[in-house]
């Protein structure tokens, strides 16, 4: 019987790093969102990225956003300019500020933030509102980097800081230099799928230690100096704890073997469909990009024709989908407005049928019903995408014949 082969599962270091860092912060006592796993794990995230950047590691990527948009100053009523092909983790800390995501679209190379469509946002929000955004935010999509010269240079035109969601890119490198050090702060992800893992957790990249100390603050429900707890602004409890550090310290020794592998899986799936009809694979627009390809994404040609398409988004979805495990929000219809095309449905389920996990790539959040109501500034590119587009698995535990499973599965759904 084939085995399950899922999009991306964490695999342990073989010297069982992670386990030894574990039993040691259980033995010491230190289990509290402080302590020396804590402390060196911060320290090899720092080594790691370079350029003299300052790191707090935290309980999640999504309150690492929450904090960087609270260190860029953004409040009430005020806009926030975000990537629209993204995970809602990217929007949805906006709107925890009572703040407004203005949503900005894609282009066609590395399916990231247009910069062009960037500029024409920040010039129409200045001038409907009277105020320029309080921060951009483009999102490194599956690993792949953005143009951050650019997004940068405008930035800095208007006075508006950047914050890199590098979630998905930890590792990633533009010209050289990692994702998440161009911007004045950065989101890294350590969810239990991403590179590396801390089971679940993330960290903010800050430009240096002043403000590295002010978001270990918010970070830990903002309390005073006093011999009691005195509370002058509002904080969070968003600090990672020192067993989850241990299995961060244990995954930082083989990073590198896990980018590498991601490659190696990224460059087979390019062989393996390269004369397949209909059929394009993802890949970065030149040699200024390093993506990690955290996952390998394909798109489907829309006269593509796949076997079972016919019946596709005729039930409606009753079980837990991707990471909800057994948490779900049923569906009150098969369909949406806007969603995958039926030939992708189709593949997804030939894929899921054969035990291979299969996603669709992120839907756009100017299409999502909670943010109907949010400026957009589109030109068709993320929407295009995410009719045609899928992902495929690329994690450490996908072997090559695993791939070339998936792809035959593919071939064989073809009609």
């Amino acid at each position: 019987m084939a085995k399950k082969i899922h999009l991306c599962l964490a695999r342990m270091s073989e010297a069982g790093l992670e386990k030894k860092y574990i039993q040691e912060a259980m033995e010491t006592k230190w289990v509290a969102p402080l302590g020396p796993n804590v402390d060196a794990f911060e320290a090899d995230l720092r080594n790691f990225i370079g350029q003299g950047k300052e790191v707090v590691v935290l309980s999640s990527g999504t309150a690492a956003v929450h904090l960087s948009l609270i260190a860029c100053g953004v409040g009430y009523g005020d806009e926030v300019i975000v990537q629209s092909f993204t995970f809602c983790a990217s929007s949805h800390p906006v709107m925890y500020l009572g703040a407004t995501p203005v949503f900005v679209d894609s282009e066609k190379g590395s399916w990231n933030m247009d910069p062009d469509l960037l500029e024409e946002a920040i010039k129409d929000r200045i001038a409907k509102t009277g105020k320029k955004p309080k921060a951009i935010m483009p999102v490194a999509l599956y690993g792949m980097p953005y143009e951050i010269e650019r997004i940068m240079e405008i930035g800095k035109r208007y006075g508006i800081p950047v914050i890199e969601d590098a979630a998905e890119g930890f590792g990633s490198r533009y010209k050289g230099q990692v994702l998440g050090t161009f911007g004045d702060y950065g989101i890294l992800s350590f969810n239990g799928n991403k590179m590396i893992t801390t089971s679940g957790g993330g960290a903010l990249i800050c430009p240096d230690r002043e403000s590295w100390t002010k978001m270990m603050w918010y970070a830990t429900q903002a309390r005073e100096s006093y011999p009691y707890y005195q509370h002058e602004e509002i904080g969070y409890n968003y600090r990672m704890s020192n067993i989850c550090a241990g299995i961060g310290r244990g995954q930082m020794t083989v990073v590198n073997d896990h980018i590498a592998h991601h490659h190696h899986v990224q460059k087979l799936y390019e062989e393996l469909f390269k004369d397949v009809k209909g059929i394009t694979v993802h890949v970065q627009p030149n040699d200024a990009y390093d993506s990690n390809y955290w996952l390998t994404t394909i798109t489907l040609d829309s006269d593509l024709k796949v076997k079972g398409q016919e019946n596709a988004y005729k039930t409606i979805v009753t079980g837990p989908i991707g990471g909800a495990l057994g948490v779900i929000h049923p569906a009150t219809t098969a369909v949406t407005d806007c969603q995958p095309n039926d030939n992708v449905e189709a593949m997804r389920v030939a894929l899921s049928d054969a035990d291979i996990e299969a996603r669709p790539v992120w839907k756009p959040m100017h299409k999502q019903p909670v943010y109907k109501n949010a400026p957009a500034y589109v030109n068709g590119v993320s929407e295009e995408i995410f009719k045609k587009g899928l992902c495929l698995p690329a994690g450490p535990w996908v072997e090559d014949e695993d791939v070339k499973r998936i792809v035959d599965t593919i071939k064989a759904s073809i009609v």
